[in-house]
């Protein structure tokens, strides 16, 4: 019975087993490393970025020295007095 070929395998034969068991694992640590990423994130918020308020920004600029304080306080008095602004 030559099924086996005498349980010898040829240098074809090497190169297949060998390319297919490295293509198992490659396989199996690439699913293990997906499956890892995706169970240890954390959902991510489709809610929208963090936008600064008015106050915020205008408190940015006068810290950084782009307005004065005057300027300041007069833009800080129109944003209160304009009421709440409605946030989409």
């Amino acid at each position: 019975m030559m099924f086996w070929f005498n349980h010898d395998v040829s240098g074809w034969g090497w190169f297949a087993m060998s390319a297919s068991m490295i293509l198992f694992w490659v396989l199996i640590i690439t699913v293990a490393v997906l499956l890892f990423r995706a169970l240890g994130q954390t959902p991510e918020h489709t809610h929208s970025p963090n936008v600064p308020s008015p106050e915020q920004v205008l408190a940015e600029r006068f810290a950084r020295g782009e307005i004065d304080e005057e300027e300041y306080r007069r833009r800080l008095a129109t944003l209160h007095a304009s009421g709440p602004l409605n946030k989409p």
